[in-house]
């Protein structure tokens, strides 16, 4: 497979998985009770917004193997 292929199946990868993890982590927000404290929330909020990061990773060094 050529890095070109790779490259645009790579990014249809990371959208979706991008897409899948936006709506795991919407789904679980949620489901927390209403008025909770905002330093009770920031945990959540830091470890849902980097998540998605490992499996990019993974796909955009997959996308950048030479030929």
């Amino acid at each position: 497979m050529t890095q070109r292929n790779r490259k645009l199946i790579g990014i249809l990868l990371i959208l979706g998985s991008m897409v899948a993890w936006l709506s795991i982590c919407t789904s679980i927000y949620l489901a927390f009770p209403p008025a909770l404290p905002w330093w009770v929330l920031m945990p959540y909020f830091i470890v849902a917004g980097m998540g998605w990061t490992l499996p990019a990773m993974w796909i955009v060094r997959w996308m950048a193997r030479p030929d």
